[in-house]
């Protein structure tokens, strides 16, 4: 899992950081909510955790803004501010979680571990594309009609990481990092994506020329 930190106090994003890498996760540090905002659209993340007093953009106007564009991803806001009024504003914002500092880098990882779960598992079984094209995330499988459209491993991994970033290009490089973890030829690459392409009835991903693909 991919994770986008933001947090500009030293200390305790270099602890954050190490924490979670020895976990298996890839942990991206940032500390001014500018940079952070960026990054967002150079790579796909599976969560985000946000200081909210940051240089630049704070951790409540990055959220709003991300929002804004459409970009669905869970994300949890770390903060010592605890005013009924500020917990509002993080949720209104579209937050899924939100813990007080100082914490314990152990209830941090259950909050990352239920905030994703809740978020890519228990928000909805089936995605809809309209034309009778769903696909099931509990089954991890495409429909149309009700008949099942059969994809390979790598073709239902890149379906997968396309709808996790819906509304998000996915680069190459996203693609040899999350399927592959490796590099791998790009070209290689774009033969499974336009394999999967011609299994949709429906033309759902994109292609955004010289930058990644898309669904919208």
């Amino acid at each position: 899992m991919k994770i986008l930190l933001l947090e500009d106090e030293y200390s305790l994003r270099i602890s954050i950081e190490e924490f979670l890498v020895d976990l298996d996760y890839d942990v991206h540090s940032f500390k001014n909510g500018d940079d952070a905002f960026d990054a967002v659209f150079d790579s796909h993340f599976d969560l985000l955790l946000l200081d909210v007093n940051v240089p630049g953009l704070n951790g409540f106007e990055l959220l709003k803004a991300l929002r804004k564009e459409k970009i669905k991803m869970p994300a949890i806001f770390m903060t010592a501010r605890t005013q009924m009024q500020d917990f509002e504003e993080g949720y209104a914002c579209g937050c899924c979680d939100y813990i007080r500092k100082p914490f314990d880098l152990t209830e941090l990882q259950l909050r990352i571990s239920q905030a994703c779960k809740s978020f890519y598992f228990e928000n909805t079984d089936i995605l809809d594309f309209g034309e009778s094209l769903v696909y099931d995330t509990q089954k991890h499988k495409l429909l149309y009609k009700d008949e099942e459209i059969i994809l390979s491993k790598t073709e239902n991994e890149i379906l997968e990481l396309l709808l996790r970033c819906q509304n998000q290009t996915v680069s190459i490089t996203s693609f040899q990092d999350e399927i592959w973890g490796e590099y791998v030829d790009p070209a290689n690459i774009r033969v499974q994506i336009n394999n999967l392409r011609k299994k949709l009835p429906i033309d759902i991903i994109k292609n955004r020329r010289g930058i990644g693909y898309i669904i919208e």
